[in-house]
């Protein structure tokens, strides 16, 4: 299939399913792995020290260190830390 021909079945294909046109992503979306895979720095282990002995559950202290909870629960196992598990 030619590639014109592709990437206008790809747009109608995603307009159709509500998706939005790849050049055409919310700002968000086209930020969402800015942070990928990047090293703690030590301010940020620092705060994630402090939250985590105030008792700080684990969705709060990622949003507060903007990282993924997977992220800060990885990390924090790896330096021992507990988190705090709200309900």
């Amino acid at each position: 299939m030619p590639a014109p021909v592709f990437a206008a079945c790809y747009g109608l294909a995603r307009r159709f399913l509500g998706q939005p046109a790849p050049d055409r992503l919310p700002p968000a979306m086209a930020e969402k792995f800015e942070r990928h895979r990047q090293p703690w720095t030590p301010a940020e282990l620092q705060k994630l020290h402090t939250l985590a002995k105030k008792g700080m559950g684990l969705k709060a202290i990622a949003k507060a260190l903007t990282r993924t909870e997977e992220s800060v629960k990885d990390r924090a196992k790896a330096d021992g830390l507990p988190i705090a598990k709200l309900r």
